[in-house]
């Protein structure tokens, strides 16, 4: 049964560059995943484009893309990411830049948009939960942004993009897109979906699986904190998952780093008030 590697090169916006060198390097990927976005991040995002149109994407993404490009082009891993922030145009404009710079050639490069409904939920005068209309905030809104999913990415990909860049994607959407794409999962088969959203919260948050979230000095030791190794999916066709990381990186996978992690993404699922 066919099986694909999915490299996650970062769980948020300030994440260590070297883990992401080091999988595309080692890591015999064919997929490196940058998660870098949050609500926090987006609306600051959206505060800089304010100031900037052709700015608003994730601050690292230039050193990010100048420090794995020349590696992923010539392995052919393919690159997915919500670094375009509040602009992911700007981000794939920046990218394609980047790219030149480096002299690399071909590259195709896809910034998915569409997740940013401030305009027309003003339009609408949303109502509030808490009571009152969008409008009634007014300056106070920054940003409103809905999340897109996993078609527009596997979309993109079957488009031939060696680099899909978005916006306010839904974290594991960023994993299930490449599945779905990979192994032309239909939209309505929910245990292959079910089984890569589960993938996609398992190695979204990068160093948290391999230690990092499980990591409690004194109480539950880990090895090689300072250069905790960023997590590799090994995803079958049928969705079963194996995770591991480079040999030789910091950290640990282990039933229990994993257990952790989706507790972390879920809360109790036996309660309905704390699902995520």
């Amino acid at each position: 049964m066919r099986t694909i590697r999915i490299g996650a090169g970062a769980g948020y916006s300030g994440d260590r560059i070297e883990p992401a060198i080091e999988l595309a390097d080692k890591g015999d990927l064919e997929y490196l995943v940058f998660e870098c976005l949050g609500e926090r991040t987006i609306a600051l995002a959206q505060q800089t484009r304010m100031n900037d149109p052709k700015a608003g994407y994730d601050p690292l993404l230039t050193a990010r893309m100048h420090a794995i490009l020349p590696t992923c082009h010539a392995k052919k891993i393919r690159i997915v990411t919500n670094m375009g922030a509040a602009n992911p145009v700007a981000a794939a404009e920046a990218t394609r830049e980047i790219a030149r710079d480096l002299g690399l050639e071909g590259l195709r490069i896809a910034a998915v948009t569409g997740d940013d409904v401030l305009a027309a939920a003003k339009a609408a005068d949303v109502p509030l939960e808490d009571g009152g209309t969008i409008n009634q905030l007014g300056n106070r809104l920054v940003s409103a942004n809905a999340y897109i999913g996993a078609r527009p990415i596997a979309d993109a990909l079957a488009n031939r993009a060696d680099i899909v860049i978005t916006g306010r994607a839904a974290d594991p959407a960023l994993f299930l897109g490449p599945l779905v794409h990979e192994f032309d999962w239909a939209m309505d088969d929910w245990n292959a979906l079910g089984r890569g959203t589960v993938v996609g919260h398992l190695l979204e948050c990068a160093g948290q699986i391999t230690g990092g979230y499980f990591a409690e000095p004194g109480v539950k030791d880990m090895p090689g904190l300072a250069r905790l190794g960023f997590p590799i999916g090994e995803v079958r066709e049928d969705g079963d998952l194996v995770v591991t990381k480079v040999a030789g990186s910091g950290g640990r996978v282990t039933p229990a780093t994993a257990k952790e992690q989706l507790l972390y993404e879920i809360h109790d699922p036996t309660n309905t008030s704390s699902r995520t």
